[in-house]
């Protein structure tokens, strides 16, 4: 199972880095989770996952995910990631591309259920894409 569940993931990641956008659904559930929001304005509902990463890929050209390693264990699996990408789309949170790159690590946790994605949660360097990208820091931020 434990196998399956890093194939699974890895199968989502390579769905992501090629596009193929049409093959979500067959690593992650109809109702996945996102606790994270893949992008700000994104619908709080399940499944509101597959319309984030759309979102995400529309603006960010170039756009990759990276696996660095993968640990995984019981229903859980932990992906440590390079992600990067250049600016070239309109975005929710600066809806004027940039064209300015970007190169971050993040830290994803996905839940899964039935060999598919169920939960995702995220940790990344947003003030590090954010400088990078020549974005101002939102102002809902606290601290």
């Amino acid at each position: 199972m434990i196998a399956e569940n890093k194939r699974t993931v890895l199968g989502f990641f390579a769905a992501v880095n090629e596009r193929r956008l049409a093959d979500l659904p067959r690593h992650m559930v109809a109702d996945v989770v996102d606790h994270n929001k893949v992008i700000h304005g994104e619908a709080d509902e399940p499944g509101a996952a597959f319309d984030g990463f759309r979102q995400q890929l529309a603006a960010f050209g170039e756009g990759r995910m990276e696996p660095e390693e993968l640990i995984a264990e019981g229903d859980r699996v932990v992906a440590r990631l390079t992600v990067s990408g250049v600016h070239t789309g309109a975005h929710p949170r600066m809806p004027e591309p940039t064209h300015r790159a970007f190169r971050v690590e993040q830290i994803w946790i996905f839940t899964m259920r039935d060999r598919k994605i169920s939960e995702i949660r995220a940790v990344s360097d947003r003030l590090g894409l954010f400088l990078q990208l020549g974005w101002d820091w939102p102002t809902w931020v606290r601290g």
